[in-house]
């Protein structure tokens, strides 16, 4: 499946989907560096954050969600939310992952 990470997907609008366990270095490994990537802070709700557009044009967002300073070990599975505008962007999301565990 070719998805294309992207700084300037259009995110407007897209809404939670769902979740997904997976540490960073899986997502870094399979999408790629995050788009948003701030420090830890303990007032910001987002602080890490991957824009997707998948072949078929489904767009995905992959992000943390108030963690208010906590930064988990980078090998550590957590929960990271996914956003999109239909429910294809969290199964597209879950097939990439799948796909990857498998090579």
């Amino acid at each position: 499946m070719f998805m294309q990470h992207t700084r300037t997907a259009d995110i407007n609008g897209t809404s939670l989907k769902g979740a997904i366990a997976a540490s960073f270095d899986k997502l870094v490994e399979v999408f790629g560096q995050p788009c948003l990537l701030n420090p830890p802070s303990s007032h910001e709700k987002v602080t890490t954050e991957w824009r997707i557009k998948f072949k078929d044009g489904t767009v995905a967002t992959i992000y943390d969600w108030k963690n208010y300073g906590y930064v988990p070990p980078r090998d550590e599975k957590v929960e990271w939310h996914v956003g999109g505008f239909s429910s294809e962007a969290l199964t597209h999301v879950k097939n990439a992952l799948i796909v990857n565990d498998s090579k």
